[in-house]
């Protein structure tokens, strides 16, 4: 269960528990308003049969009045039973079988007894003739079947039962609402960690959070500050390394063409040490890229405020691997359009669009083609290199982002060049996409950054 369901489920659990107790509270107040009027109904009978018990020539008569049964006239139509009796034995008038009650009274007695099957409740109403210094006891029996009252507890009790179910769905609703609103931010916060990069290790902040998320904000913080150290450590380590690294490389590449120079080498050494010579001449190239990739993660889209004319910075790249592309015959092409300027690092954008240009180079089958471009669409610049090589598959894009993967072994390269696009590209804020190029053949990959804004970018 989410903690929306969780907290609904907490609050709702009172409110049914109070709806269920306000429910049979409120049943027993129907219950006694029924009781009340049944009873006095029956009162308001039995003594005005009692009124109308009189000395008729020295006997006692009864005479029973229509009024004193119609008070119980209802749409339910209740089965009504009297009995007038004098001195406890003799019958006057009504229903013989209708019981008496077990104790006597001079107030109204209200018992429950039953007659032909049915569920009688009725009263038992006591009072005294006299007539010529004779005096009689008069017992006056009324009594009625239940589907009345039961009518009348059922009028009273299901308004009040149904308003108290709408009010308990209303606050459901209320409720849940509420719970959708005020957990916003908790989402927020919850997306926000989840769309992170791997290496975005910025404090998170917690402005608009309530009190009791602000702890957990502080301390998912804390952690991220523990591991931006740590990363911060690691890029350091690989920057000295690589840094350390490039100068006996260098000293190495230098010795092993003072080698190859001597006279009369042996054959067997001499591929050796064009072997050691292109072996050296790679792992430069791979300490070259670490070096980049380092610097490439420590900065941020907010690191650089540089205008940066992207068509210039591509026009001096493309210069630099014209020799390169022309080595390997193929067709090194620019489209370049004015009012292309961004945010950042030329030497940064420089490196991103070199490893582009030389990744296309190397791929790419000699008499084949490579044009590299930039231009402006809204407020995004778009630089893209395509080429009609191989392409790469649809399951493999995604992988070749990752550092030292490379889709095939038939080029040279350290596996790095589109790790470093990505580094660099997200560093400043953008994206890379790889699609097919035109008609399924060859690859277009495209860098999309945010255009140069001034002082609003």
């Amino acid at each position: 269960m989410s903690l929306r369901q969780h907290l609904l489920w907490w609050l709702l659990l009172p409110l049914a528990v109070f709806t269920a107790i306000s429910g049979m509270m409120s049943y027993d107040a129907a219950r006694q308003t029924a009781d009340l009027v049944q009873d006095g109904a029956l009162l308001a009978s039995a003594r005005t049969i009692g009124e109308v018990v009189g000395w008729d020539n020295g006997v006692v008569t009864a005479t029973i009045p229509p009024a004193a049964l119609e008070i119980f006239e209802s749409p339910e139509q209740d089965h009504v039973f009297y009995r007038v009796i004098a001195d406890g034995d003799r019958l006057l008038a009504g229903t013989p079988d209708l019981a008496l009650p077990s104790v006597r009274s001079a107030q109204p007695v209200y018992f429950e007894t039953t007659l032909n099957g049915q569920s009688i409740h009725a009263i038992a109403y006591e009072r005294q003739l006299y007539d010529a210094g004779n005096t009689t006891h008069i017992t006056v029996v009324v009594g009625k079947t239940q589907a009345s009252r039961t009518a009348m507890i059922q009028a009273l009790w299901h308004p009040q039962l149904l308003r108290q179910l709408i009010m308990l769905v209303l606050a459901a609703l209320l409720v849940w609402l509420g719970l959708t609103f005020e957990l916003r931010p908790l989402m927020k916060l919850k997306d926000d960690v989840a769309n992170r990069e791997p290496m975005q290790l910025v404090p998170i902040h917690a402005d608009r959070l309530h009190a009791e998320l602000r702890p957990i904000v502080d301390a998912i913080n804390q952690c991220i500050a523990r591991l931006h150290l740590h990363a911060a450590a690691q890029r350091q380590f690989i920057a000295d390394a690589a840094h350390q690294l490039r100068t006996p490389l260098t000293v190495l590449d230098s010795q092993i063409q003072v080698a190859r120079r001597c006279a009369n080498p042996d054959p067997k050494l001499a591929e050796t040490l064009r072997c050691m010579q292109r072996s050296s001449r790679r792992m430069a190239d791979l300490t070259a890229k670490l070096l980049l990739l380092a610097q490439a993660e420590s900065a941020s889209s907010d690191s650089y405020r540089d205008k940066v004319d992207v068509a210039n910075v591509m026009s001096d790249m493309l210069s630099e691997l014209l020799v390169i592309a022309q080595q390997r015959n193929i067709d090194l092409g620019a489209d370049l359009c004015a009012d292309s300027y961004v945010a950042g690092n030329a030497s940064l954008l420089s490196a991103l669009m070199t490893n582009l240009v030389d990744n296309a180079l190397r791929y790419t089958q000699c008499g084949g083609h490579v044009t590299a471009s930039c231009r402006r669409e809204g407020d995004e610049v778009l630089m893209q290199v395509a080429d009609n090589g191989p392409g790469i598959a649809a399951e493999a894009r995604s992988r070749v982002f990752q550092r030292f993967y490379r889709g095939t072994t038939n080029a040279e390269g350290t596996g790095l060049g589109m790790a470093i696009v990505r580094e660099i590209a997200h560093s400043h804020g953008g994206t890379v996409q790889l699609d097919p190029g035109a008609g399924g053949i060859g690859l277009v990959a495209t860098v999309r950054m945010r255009a140069w804004q001034g002082d609003t970018i």
